[in-house]
């Protein structure tokens, strides 16, 4: 009996410990999985030291030099596309040299080894402030190009880099997170569209970054800590014409449509309706006696233009709207192609990611305060130089209009205070 008893002990006691191992086992079997997942997912981050040695002999240097200029040398940063010696940058960066094609022998690319070379301009798009050059005189084993990310998958809150020569501090590197996506640069709040003082289209979907952006980065890439570009710095939001916490990128998905199209052609086309106007607030609504609150009003229609031909109509009975006189009781577009407009950016950032020259979109429109339906044929955007102040689709919104009869070191200096001294340099040729 006796023995009987020490036997279904022994067996109770080896039972709890066969138990308590497969338990032990499994928990640390559950540990090493998430282990292994938390670990997987730090793969694709890189440090800040080790992610900066991977990006930096991608990284260059722009300098346009102009005779013509008193100041000397134009300055910005750019990146390697590829192994054909492309390099991205913007528009601004290498702007006198689009004027005159002898000016193109007096570009140069220096990468961060101290090495120059001489570049070729390949095609600028003043549209979408971008430009391809080409390194000449360089082996291809010297050129490591930056992939390209997807800016569409971007999120609020992402950790970002930018890379390039502020005041041409070479090899320079600034953390920051996405502060915001989808701006329309350049921007001024409660005045989206009246005509004003500058003559440039707005660019769409861009981003919105809190690291550091200064005179000489414009061009240079904004990556993310994978080492793959999210887009390329290109404007700042300053009183002073320095960082203030608010920079500017072209977003890579616009990068790759257009550098593409420059390289191939020279040029990109960019698609063209051909409207002025502001977006509807409950405010406007209620003082133009409208029942919507949101909303595209067209103030002014291009005349020969996409939107001239389809039939829209432009506003007629003028009215005064935040302190200045607005054309109203024109179309509201409320859907493009049954997607839902609310603001100038909605129609602008479709346009430029989903379509081409020549395609179809489908309005619907308030019209009288009845809903009328259209159809349009998108045309090419015209040179810059043949369009007019008061006819800008989608004008640039640069800060005043020439007020108080302002000086134009007046005006320049507004248009620094809101989209920084790169971008206005090249806007008002300085």
């Amino acid at each position: 009996m006796i023995e009987r008893k020490i036997l279904l002990t022994l067996s109770f006691l080896l039972l709890i410990a066969t138990v308590s191992c497969a338990t032990f086992s499994s928990t640390r079997l559950v540990s090493a999985q998430v282990s292994a997942s938390q670990n997987s997912t730090k793969q694709s981050s890189m440090p800040l030291p080790d992610l900066f040695s991977k990006v930096q002999k991608s990284v260059v240097q722009v300098t346009e030099r102009d005779n013509s200029n008193q100041l000397g040398s134009r300055l910005g940063s750019g990146f390697v596309y590829d192994k054909d010696g492309h390099i991205i940058t913007n528009y601004h960066v290498v702007a006198s040299g689009t004027n005159n094609n002898n000016n193109n022998n007096e570009l140069q690319v220096t990468f961060l080894d101290g090495n120059v070379y001489p570049a070729d301009l390949v095609g600028v798009d003043q549209f979408a402030d971008l430009a391809v050059i080409r390194v000449k005189n360089i082996s291809p084993d010297k050129l490591a190009p930056l992939p390209l990310a997807n800016s569409s998958s971007l999120r609020i809150g992402e950790t970002v880099v930018a890379i390039g020569n502020p005041f041409g501090l070479s090899g320079s590197m600034t953390q920051g997170i996405v502060s915001g996506l989808g701006r329309l640069l350049p921007s001024n709040e409660n005045q989206d569209n009246i005509e004003g003082a500058g003559s440039s289209y707005s660019i769409p979907n861009i981003i919105q970054t809190d690291a550091a952006i200064n005179p000489g980065n414009s061009g240079g890439p904004l990556i993310d800590t994978e080492g793959m570009v999210v887009g390329i710095n290109t404007a700042i939001f300053s009183n002073t014409g320095v960082y203030s916490g608010v920079g500017f990128a072209i977003p890579s998905n616009t990068i790759s449509k257009v550098a593409t199209s420059l390289i191939q052609n020279g040029s990109y086309h960019h698609p063209y309706i051909g409207i002025v106007g502001l977006s509807l607030t409950p405010d406007l609504s209620k003082q133009i006696g409208l029942n919507e609150t949101k909303g595209f009003l067209i103030t002014s229609i291009t005349k020969g233009s996409p939107a001239d031909k389809a039939g829209l109509r432009a506003g007629s009975t003028t009215t005064t709207y935040n302190g200045r006189d607005v054309d109203v009781g024109g179309d509201v577009i409320l859907k493009i192609d049954n997607r839902d407009v609310s603001k100038i950016d909605d129609i602008l950032s479709y346009l430029e990611s989903q379509k081409h020259v020549g395609d179809k979109v489908h309005l619907t429109v308030l019209r009288d305060n009845a809903i009328k339906e259209l159809d349009l044929i998108l045309g090419e955007r015209p040179d810059q130089p043949k369009i007019s102040s008061s006819t800008d689709e989608f004008s640039n919104r640069l800060p005043s209009q020439n007020d108080n009869n302002k000086s134009p070191e007046d005006l320049y200096d507004e248009c620094v205070g809101v989209a920084g001294k790169s971008l206005c340099d090249f806007l008002f040729k300085k």
